[in-house]
């Protein structure tokens, strides 16, 4: 995706994407909804985004290559290890598509935001 989405809806978001990229993008939403079931979804910053106790949560998107992954403002700097193998800007991660999505880190980081954003 190229430009910014304008999409109002995580689905219409997510129908903008070839095939493979969207089913990557289902995947990262359904493991936030499974680690976060509390969670709202919305856009916001043009991006998929969860919020928790009215706060942001996580956000993600689509980009040709990758996807990239959003647990601001602590989610990357708590996981900075297990991370280390994926390319990273300030607060984001960048999962590429073709290879297998860590999973069960993706699940541990949105559980440690949620505990934030209870907390």
């Amino acid at each position: 995706m190229g430009t910014r989405s304008a999409a109002d809806t995580i689905d219409d978001y997510i129908a903008g994407f070839p095939p493979e990229t969207q089913q990557v993008l289902q995947e990262v939403r359904s493991i936030v909804r499974a680690a976060a079931p509390g969670a709202t979804e919305t856009i916001s910053y043009a991006m998929p985004t969860f919020d928790l106790n009215g706060r942001h949560l996580v956000h993600f998107a689509g980009y040709p290559k990758h996807i990239g992954f959003y647990p601001i403002p602590t989610g990357i700097e708590a996981f900075k290890e297990e991370l280390k193998p994926y390319k990273q800007g300030r607060g984001s991660v960048q999962f590429p598509l073709g290879q297998p999505l860590p999973r069960d880190l993706i699940r541990r980081i949105v559980e440690f935001r949620a505990a934030e954003n209870r907390g």
